[in-house]
């Protein structure tokens, strides 16, 4: 007898013979006899009793067309199936329309979920229809109910559930001295030790590139300057000796002597020994600064993932004072200001200036100049961004500053914003780490669910009670996701679990990755944290002390039940401020649904990224600093600041250093400041004019209007999506 019944959806139901009975009833109306109720009640009792004790939806079905086969209404059987046809055509429509209008390079949010993917090219279009093909697959078979509802609810999203079948993890932070120094193979190919400046930047592209292959998200590597700057000294002296060569003189003592810097300097009035030095220097530098041109180039036009993107990367810099760090810092800096080909402003890698006292923010540092250099480039062209080393919560007891290696204990950043820093299991350190998954909360959901209740402690109450529900849910849905990871062979990440991931050395090619991968974080991200405080107390934290402590409790209560899944699942559970592009309005869209507009809340296309004070808040750079900072403690798997600012910045590198000062004030993990550029595709022409649409030079209108979405630059909003490009137009400056 028939006790439950397995819906296509993957959820398990009781029995209902009235379904079967109203199914019959619909094809028989459809024949000249009509209905025969009699034969209707025979047949489901028949399918009912004789049936197995659970059966699926086709089954049943299937049951219910061999009984009116042998019945004497065969026309009715006819009629059935063509039925179950026509729905099982109308269920296929909806893939046939996504289907056609990724064909067809339709400009919607399905093909533009990622501003940085290339959904119109053949591989992006094979990307995308594999997503979404993938995608229900993941809610039918690998999700628990409890998890599945969660996400059909709108309350839940996993990010990258693409690829949750693949196994694959997040991000990794590359300790590329490994890979320089020892070579490495990945693939049919295989990678001798670096030697010289130009073969290691060109490893560290293959490495960044070969990496995105095996993960679903970014690749950054943690100390550039400090990986690069050995091969500096190599080809300083390969150029001692082409001297010695041409010279026929002994130079060999040149090639270790101490340097305070790599400066190029004319060669007027120099002879002999000081002579050669300064050639070998000049050499040098040039070598660098093609070698770093390179590395730019490279990392803007190699593709990824079949060729649909380029990848993902971050590069992290700034700490280390030797001549040769120095000389990558300058040459690194010098490149991105000049731009890629025709002088455009690059949109890869991430760059990210570890700003650390003592070292290069005050005046006096050894980097200093670098530093100052460093916010002039960012006021031209975006990057690089900046990671406070001196914020409390990226403090480390063994970093010293006459270490070689004191990078293992400096916290850097991915890019659009996730940090890996502590580590439950083994040495606090970014470098050969990264995230797992991650998943976020719809907070605003919760929210609006409470706004009703007119008791005020009730309200929050209730709140609070559905927020550790779903937090629940969410640690739940992280750790099921992390035990399939843990299944993949080693030999499924060819250079990420040879070379890359902490303790990979103790792993053979057969054996799993579960030893090593407990290293990596699992987030929990949260979005519209703003439009949650509206909908709890009117006003959200940037416009309301009263919010803004509401706000922060909020946080801290994630913060901590955070820290109780670390003890009782046993894994690195971290709390991210959620860099939300697609997901901006896919929340905001089934919420205004379910609820309709509500002013302050559903009343825009998008819900405001984490716990940002909302782009159309008309505040000063300090109010928002103030607002935001205490945030950055609390949100240990990532976070970043943003500001607008006006006019054109390339003349005002002060306004830059003005942002990074906010930064050190309000102890402030990672910031980023955001300004107009636009650039003429047909001359080269830049300047930052508001809603550019000719260019003063040339009076062309190919304008490409830089703008920066969740972290990454894109050089074009075609390829954002209506929430994005909606939250685009609201943006206001800070002043």
């Amino acid at each position: 007898m028939i006790q439950t019944v397995l819906k296509r959806d993957g959820r398990i139901v009781g029995y209902n013979e009235e379904k079967i009975k109203a199914a019959i009833r619909k094809a028989m109306l459809q024949t000249p006899l009509g209905e025969d109720e009699s034969l209707i009640q025979k047949i489901s009792d028949r399918i009912g009793v004789s049936g197995s004790e659970q059966m699926t939806v086709e089954e049943i079905q299937d049951r219910v067309e061999l009984e009116l086969m042998k019945s004497p209404r065969k026309e009715v059987a006819k009629k059935y199936i063509a039925y179950r046809d026509k729905r099982s055509i109308a269920r296929r429509a909806k893939t046939r329309e996504m289907f056609l209008e990724i064909i067809e390079a339709k400009n919607n949010d399905i093909t533009r979920e990622n501003a940085n993917m290339n959904t119109d090219s053949p591989a992006g279009m094979m990307m995308k229809f594999a997503s979404e093909t993938t995608k229900p697959f993941v809610d039918d078979y690998l999700l628990t109910p409890e998890a599945r509802e969660a996400v059909r609810g709108g309350y839940l999203h996993i990010h990258d559930k693409d690829y949750y079948p693949t196994k694959s993890l997040t991000c990794v932070q590359h300790p590329l001295d490994r890979i320089l120094q020892h070579g490495f193979v990945a693939g049919h190919g295989e990678s001798r030790p670096a030697k010289r400046i130009e073969t290691a930047s060109v490893i560290a592209c293959i490495s960044l590139e070969t990496c995105q292959n095996e993960m679903h998200g970014g690749q950054a590597i943690p100390a550039f300057d400090f990986y690069l700057a050995p091969f500096v000294r190599s080809s300083f002296i390969e150029e001692v000796k082409k001297i010695e060569q041409i010279a026929a003189e002994d130079y060999s003592d040149l090639y270790d002597i101490a340097l305070d810097d790599f400066v190029k300097k004319p060669l007027d009035g120099l002879k002999g020994k000081e002579r050669a030095l300064q050639h070998a220097i000049n050499c040098t530098v040039s070598r660098v600064h093609q070698s770093m041109e390179a590395f730019i180039h490279n990392m803007n036009t190699i593709h990824s993932r079949g060729g649909n993107q380029v990848v993902f990367s971050s590069i992290n810099y700034g700490t280390d004072t030797s001549a040769e760090g120095r000389c990558i810092i300058r040459e690194l800096l010098h490149s991105t200001y000049e731009g890629v080909g025709n002088g455009a402003t690059a949109i890869f890698p991430i760059q990210i200036w570890k700003k650390k006292r003592g070292v290069n923010y005050n005046e006096g540092d050894p980097n200093y100049d670098l530093y100052k250099l460093a916010c002039k480039v960012t006021a031209r062209r975006f990057f690089p961004n900046f990671v406070n080393l001196d914020a409390t919560f990226n403090h480390h007891e063994k970093w010293n500053a006459d270490d070689p290696k004191r990078y293992l204990y400096e916290v850097a950043t991915m890019g659009c914003r996730t940090r890996v820093f502590e580590d439950r299991y083994g040495e606090k350190t970014s470098v050969g780490r990264g995230n797992l998954s991650f998943s976020t909360i719809n907070i605003v959901r919760l929210g609006i669910e409470c706004m009703n209740i007119r008791d005020y402690g009730e309200r929050i109450d209730t709140f609070f009670r559905k927020l550790d529900n779903l937090l629940e849910v969410t640690a739940r849905q992280l750790c099921d996701r992390f035990d399939f990871q843990k299944t993949a062979l080693v030999k499924q990440f060819p250079l990420l679990m040879s070379k890359l991931w902490v303790d990979v050395d103790r792993l053979s090619p057969d054996s799993t990755i579960e030893p090593v991968i407990n290293h990596g974080t699992l987030g929990i991200g949260f979005i519209g944290l703003a439009e949650c405080l509206v909908a709890l107390t009117g006003k959200h934290h940037g416009e309301s002390e009263d919010a803004q402590r509401l706000g922060l409790r909020i946080v801290s209560h994630m913060r901590s039940r955070a820290n109780e899944f670390s003890e009782k699942y046993d894994h690195n559970f971290s709390i991210l401020a959620t860099p939300a592009e697609g997901l901006s309005g896919k929340f905001t869209a089934k919420d205004r649904k379910s609820f309709g507009i509500i002013p302050g809340i559903t009343d825009k296309a998008y819900y405001t990224n984490s716990n940002h004070v909302p782009v159309y808040y008309h505040c000063s750079p300090r109010h928002k600093a103030r607002v935001e900072g205490p945030y950055h403690d609390l949100t240990r798997g990532g976070h970043i600041f943003y500001v607008e600012i006006d006019g054109d910045a390339t003349h005002n590198p002060q306004a830059i250093r003005d942002i990074v000062d906010l930064m050190d004030k309000n102890n402030i993990g990672y910031c980023s400041v955001n300004h107009n550029r636009n650039r003429c595709l047909d001359c080269g022409y830049e300047d930052a004019t508001e809603n550019l649409e000719v260019c003063p030079k040339c009076h062309g209108t190919k304008i490409d209007k830089l703008q920066r979405i969740t972290g990454y630059l894109v050089g074009t909003t075609d390829r954002w999506n209506s929430a994005k490009l909606a939250e685009l137009a609201d943006r206001v400056v800070h002043k």
